[in-house]
Formats: C-alpha cells, structure tokens, sequence
C-alpha cells in the first residue's frame, strides 16, 4: 500500500507593517468607490429636474403702487433690491458687488449703492460709478402681471453695463 502524504498546515502570521499595508489597500479601496459614486450620483442625477416654467421660484414684491418712481426696495430674503427708476422702469438687482461678492448697501440720501469692502458705487440702475467693481450690477426677471411686480430669483443675468431695454416697464 502506498503511504498517505501528509499535508501541513501553517498558519502564515502577519507583522504589523502587512497589517497596516492591507488595512491601507482596503481603506484605499472603499474611498475609490466612495468617490466613484460621488461622481456618479453628480453626473447623472437629471431624476428631480423639472421643466423651466415649473421650476421657476417667483417672489411677489407687491403692487406696482407700492414703488414710488426713484426708490429703492431691499428684499433681504430674495437678495436682490427692486430699483424702480424715476422714468417707472423696475429693475431687481443682486445684493452682491461684482467685485468680490460683498453686499452693498443702498443710501438713500446720495441714492447710490455703496459696497463696504472696497468702495465701489453703482448708480441706482446698478451702473458702476467708480471702481474696483468693473461690470453693473446683476440682474433678476422682473414680471409684472395685473400690476403686481414679481422677480423670477431663479434667473440671475450678468451684464456689461446698463441699457434701458433692461428695465421693465408698466
């Protein structure tokens, strides 16, 4: 009879420095997926999108009575000040300078907005008066339905400087 072969069993011990190497592979190895479907859930979550009229989040300012010709309304909720300007155009405009995003304050008695980080003014249509702001300020849709003025906050426009197309009026 032939003679069984024995088989022997050694039980391979790990070191600490093959410890940490394989918990660095498998901590490796998880934040690779973590990131993977990061980017994933990022490029491709188009599920909540709805279409552009539905999505448009509108803020009700008030009656176009409300808005004397020559003021300046600040909606601190919406960000954006309601210029109504002394020919009767409404125009909403961002809070934030173009500088660096501070945000400006409106004086009522120079009737300019002054941002507090580094003195740039801008007239009361958002137009730069003096720098280092090099572009007016930005705009929000103002829509003015049965005499109330509403501002579509969800469409801001950059621009280069004032025209008077960009007012809307009654």
């Amino acid at each position: 009879m032939k003679a069984k072969k024995q088989v022997k069993i050694t039980e391979k011990k790990i070191n600490r420095r093959g410890f940490f190497k394989k918990a660095g592979v498998w901590v490796g190895a998880a934040a690779f997926l973590e990131f993977g479907a990061l980017i994933f859930s990022y490029l491709w979550s188009g599920g909540g999108r709805k279409d552009k009229k539905e999505s448009a989040d509108y803020i009700i300012a008030g009656n176009i009575d409300d808005f004397p010709p020559g003021s300046v309304t600040p909606f601190r909720n919406g960000f954006f000040y309601l210029s109504r300007l002394k020919d009767g155009g409404f125009l909403a405009m961002s809070l934030k300078c173009t500088h660096l995003g501070c945000s400006v304050a409106w004086n009522t008695e120079k009737q300019i907005f002054l941002c507090p980080c580094h003195h740039s003014r801008f007239k009361i249509n958002g137009a730069v008066l003096s720098p280092p702001a090099t572009r007016p300020l930005d705009l929000y849709e103002v829509i003015i339905e049965n005499n109330i003025v509403k501002i579509n906050v969800d469409k801001k426009m950059k621009r280069k400087r004032f025209r008077r197309n960009q007012a809307v009026y009654v």
